[in-house]
């Protein structure tokens, strides 16, 4: 049975609270947070845990084997840090680090001590972005085109993030998980429309290998809520709605054919191709439900998490060149 403390009790830690509490192998035995209101939440919906204002206190406790850290970003890093250096095992919340050097240090520091550093992409776990990437490896879509994805609403305006690092980092882990190879070649552009404010609107196009390309729409200040990604192949596409209800996923047999004049290399035909849509059926387990479990796995097997360190890595890598490339008006920025 493994013993988990949270670090956090705001918006998202009361739901690892609740998933760690109930998944197999594993229970919550504290929660840290500074505030006393939180702490006091916690001691009432939960009176067995025990309730911590300083982090190295915490830390410091036997009874606590790994944590889960759901704060800020700018706090993700020395927090992680520390607990990894009192020989914890991490869970914590994406982005897992504000820089690329700071999630090397992560990597580097849980490898060598031989502990699980997870990082919290909680949209690969979902039973949708597990059916198409099962589509994916089937090559069910044949050879990817594009991936094209929009996630914009009348949204919380961060003060210490840009839109890139609070809405765009759910779509480039689930690019990353699915996709299974980073792009070589970033492109961002971005406005602020609140002075002293961060980007709230940014567009950001990755550039891979074989003709396949990604854009990514992020926007906190849109009049609804969208969230929507669309994956074009060379024999199906895919449209995946993670509002609609009941077909979250929807599979075209649609695309393009190409024919080529035997006497002219110029001459080609493009004809098109539309056939039946299906929506595949998809379970209703919490995905959170099942990423918790996978880490109280990993933890008791040593076994690599499906999003280490090495994939929130991946995810900054790419996030940091879009930042550099978005303060220079979308100059492209080699990865």
């Amino acid at each position: 049975m493994v013993s988990i403390g949270v670090i956090g009790y705001g918006y998202w830690g009361p739901n690892l609270v609740r998933n760690f509490s109930q998944a197999k192998g594993a229970h919550v035995t504290a929660v840290c947070d500074q505030r006393p209101e939180r702490r006091a939440l916690v001691e009432k919906v939960y009176p067995s845990v025990k309730t911590f204002s300083d982090i190295d206190e915490m830390l410091h406790n036997p009874d606590v084997e790994a944590v889960a850290i759901a704060t800020p970003v700018s706090s993700h890093f020395p927090l992680a840090m520390r607990a990894i250096q009192a020989g914890k095992h991490v869970f914590v919340e994406k982005p897992f680090a504000a820089t690329v050097a700071e999630g090397e240090q992560l990597v580097a520091e849980a490898e060598r001590r031989k502990l699980t550093l997870m990082v919290d992409h909680t949209f690969i776990y979902t039973s949708a972005v597990r059916k198409i990437k099962e589509l994916l490896s089937n090559g069910s879509l044949g050879d990817l085109y594009y991936y094209d994805s929009v996630r914009v609403n009348l949204g919380l305006f961060q003060s210490d993030v840009s839109v890139l690092w609070d809405l765009a980092v759910h779509d480039l882990s689930i690019m990353d998980f699915l996709i299974g190879r980073s792009p070589t070649m970033v492109a961002a552009t971005g406005m602020s429309h609140v002075p002293g404010r961060p980007e709230n609107m940014a567009y950001l196009t990755c550039f891979f290998t074989n003709n396949l390309i990604a854009h990514f729409h992020v926007n906190w200040l849109a009049p609804v809520k969208i969230r929507q990604t669309l994956i074009g192949g060379s024999e199906k596409m895919i449209v995946y709605d993670d509002i609609e209800m009941s077909e979250k996923i929807k599979v075209y047999d649609s695309g393009i054919t190409v024919n080529q004049d035997e006497d002219s290399v110029y001459q080609r035909h493009v004809g098109y191709r539309t056939g039946d849509m299906w929506a595949p059926r998809l379970d209703n387990i919490e995905a959170l439900k099942i990423e918790a479990e996978h880490f109280v796995e990993c933890v008791e097997t040593g076994q690599q998490p499906l999003s280490s360190g090495h994939a929130g890595l991946r995810v900054v890598r790419i996030l940091e060149a879009a930042s550099r490339s978005m303060a220079n008006h979308g100059q492209p920025v080699e990865l």
